[in-house]
């Protein structure tokens, strides 16, 4: 007999603690959303109502040596980082290749069968480094968000070959080490800017811990309803994502830019061999607010699955993060007061999404 999804009781039993996902409940031959899973009219995402991103991706091949081409790519990313907190770059020296066989790989480990997956539920996994799971915090979620994820922590290749998955571990070890490179770079540019040299220490503690996950939303019978992911920014330093040819990102403008006003809403269209780059709130506190983690959520859709594979870098959990002295002697005070990263990181996994709210715990004087 197929499974009854009328109450939030039976869908929460089935998708969460039995580890089925939202992929079982496609699998059941569901017709409709469950109301587990129905957003309130404000959180749900009218694509309509929405701005396309028109700036086209930074060339990092131009990073390299000196000069205006050098130069201007600098002013592109800061720009960025300051404006929207979002842009993609090409040229960014992981193997295209790679890009499609992670792709593959991702919609090949959701096909598994349930109990394959469900092995690495936080409850039962057989290790601390990796999580099978769904939504962000369904037991505190008024409503569910349509998307299942495993989640791998980085300590070392020794380890993650030993406990990551067999089917994933080696395509995903060779995206993060083709990834961090590019990444320093970023952050050599970023922290450039406030005066900080290329070979300061800061940058590798800022990315001394690493995470990476695979996400799959399901096909949904009635995407106007759901969200994939809720509105949030990230945790961390900088975040690499990796997003199909679907589609469903998007991005809230915190200040009017060139091709929208604050508040609206505007998409990251997939672009060819391109990687999204997000800034996260730990880079927004040590620059000041002079950098901006986005506040982003993902769209479902009725039409095909949709994968997408980013990796969060972060400092290790016993940093302590505080504004760049530098940048308050500047500002003439500090927005941001001094913490230990693990505290952070309570508060942040300790709640259901809701936009920046994370940051209050950070704030000297939160709105």
């Amino acid at each position: 007999m197929a499974p009854s999804f009328e109450d939030g009781n039976s869908v929460f039993e089935f998708v969460v603690r039995r580890g089925n996902g939202v992929k079982g409940l496609v699998d059941s031959g569901l017709s409709k959303v469950p109301e587990a899973y129905v957003q309130p009219p404000k959180e749900r995402i009218d694509k309509e109502n929405t701005v396309k991103h028109g700036l086209p991706p930074i060339d990092l091949s131009k990073l390299d040596g000196f000069g205006p081409d050098h130069d201007e790519v600098v002013d592109q990313i800061v720009k960025a980082a300051e404006t929207l907190g979002f842009f993609q770059v090409v040229n960014h020296g992981v193997p295209l290749h790679l890009l499609e066989s992670l792709k593959d790989t991702a919609h090949y480990f959701f096909s598994l069968p349930p109990q394959r997956k469900a092995v690495y539920r936080s409850d039962v996994s057989p290790s601390p480094l990796v999580k099978y799971g769904t939504s962000f915090m369904p037991e505190k979620e008024k409503a569910l968000e349509w998307k299942d994820y495993i989640l791998m922590q980085y300590t070392n290749d020794d380890e993650a070959l030993q406990h990551w998955p067999q089917e994933i571990k080696g395509v995903l070890l060779e995206y993060l080490r083709s990834s961090i490179g590019m990444v320093k770079k970023l952050l050599q540019v970023l922290l450039g800017n406030f005066g900080i040299k290329p070979d300061d220490p800061m940058i590798d503690v800022l990315i001394g811990k690493k995470m990476l996950s695979m996400n799959f939303y399901p096909a949904c019978p009635n995407p106007d309803l759901t969200v994939g992911v809720g509105r949030h920014s990230d945790m961390g330093t900088l975040t690499v994502l990796l997003q199909d040819g679907i589609g469903g990102l998007y991005v809230k403008m915190e200040q009017d830019i060139d091709y929208g006003k604050k508040g609206d809403w505007i998409e990251i269209p997939p672009t060819p061999n391109a990687l999204v780059i997000n800034v996260g709130d730990m880079l927004q506190i040590l620059s000041n607010g002079k950098y901006k983690s986005a506040e982003h959520r993902v769209r479902t859709t009725s039409t095909s699955s949709r994968v997408s594979i980013p990796i969060f870098t972060m400092p290790r959990e016993t940093t302590k993060i505080v504004p760049l002295p530098q940048v308050v002697e500047k500002d003439g005070t500090a927005l941001y007061r001094e913490f230990v990263l693990i505290d952070y990181m309570k508060n942040f996994f300790g709640n259901a999404h809701e936009g920046k709210k994370s940051l209050d715990f950070a704030q000297i004087n939160p709105t």
